[in-house]
């Protein structure tokens, strides 16, 4: 396994893969790795000749300054796991110098309104962030496709719509939720929580399941409501939002049309950890 803390180092080695035509599947994320890390890391191994996982947590997409010195930072740990996948993974665990060089800031972008949406309504410049290291990772890598998760089903629409903007030759895979045995959607954030509230917090999973029956039949605003409701029964966890939203364009639904796709999405606090979540409800 080949791993590269710089930029030039890691453009050095792939220069004349990409002349030579090989297909590079990237897999960015910002480490401690878990089950849902790995489906996306194999099925690039499995589309593509050249797989690139980076590693790095990217200060400019946090808006609360003590969630990114709480994010787990477990590279050794991380480079074990992928050695179990496989020896054949590239990669790039960058320091925040070698990335920004020095102007930690981010660039600003235009998504066509899928950033005033959710999570960009409750974590101000966080897709501005997000949009920064991706478009700059991509310079880096220059992969044929790139590959995110489905619980971040919003930076999956926002990375869509970057690379349709900015013209930029990479297609973005969208793959499903892993979820623990219990129903909770997988997430670095969940080995911060103690083994009662992780355990408590399948209720999450729970609960969005029911609202997808009740949405088959009752209102967008009606299901929202019953959901608010529940979790005011459940006073360990503090509701952020529960939003339904038509898939594409992430606007929040009043009135549901046949031809569309709608996804409830959540945010939820339990042990001052936030945690989120979505479910299809077609």
């Amino acid at each position: 396994m080949l791993i590269f803390n710089k930029k030039s180092d890691l453009s050095a080695f792939l220069s004349p893969l990409i002349q030579q035509n090989k297909s590079i599947g990237f897999v960015p994320t910002m480490g401690a790795l878990h089950k849902g890390h790995l489906s996306l890391l194999e099925k690039s191994l499995s589309e593509n000749e050249i797989t690139v996982m980076s590693i790095f947590v990217n200060p400019t997409q946090f808006n609360n300054s003590e969630d990114l010195d709480k994010y787990p930072r477990t590279l050794e740990r991380d480079i074990q796991i992928m050695q179990e996948v496989s020896n054949t993974i590239i990669v790039y665990a960058p320091e925040v110098e070698d990335i920004y060089e020095g102007k930690t800031v981010s660039q600003s972008f235009d998504y066509d309104g899928l950033e005033n949406q959710m999570e960009g309504k409750h974590r101000p410049g966080h897709f501005d962030g997000v949009g920064t290291i991706v478009k700059r990772l991509f310079e880096i890598v220059q992969p044929n496709k790139a590959y995110f998760g489905e619980k971040d089903f919003q930076q999956l629409q926002i990375v869509k719509k970057l690379v349709e903007k900015n013209n930029i030759p990479v297609a973005v895979i969208g793959c499903p939720i892993h979820r623990e045995d219990s129903g909770l959607a997988m997430s670095s954030r969940n080995e911060r929580l103690s083994e009662t509230a992780r355990k408590n917090a399948a209720i999450i999973y729970q609960i969005l399941n029911s609202a997808k029956e009740i949405f088959a039949t009752n209102s967008a605003e009606a299901t929202v409501k019953w959901v608010e409701n529940e979790f005011q029964k459940h006073p360990d966890f503090q509701l952020e939002y529960f939003e339904i939203a038509d898939e594409t364009t992430l606007l929040p639904v009043n009135t549901k049309e046949a031809d569309k796709k709608y996804r409830g999405f959540i945010a939820i606090f339990i042990e001052n950890i936030r945690l989120i979540d979505n479910i299809s409800l077609n």
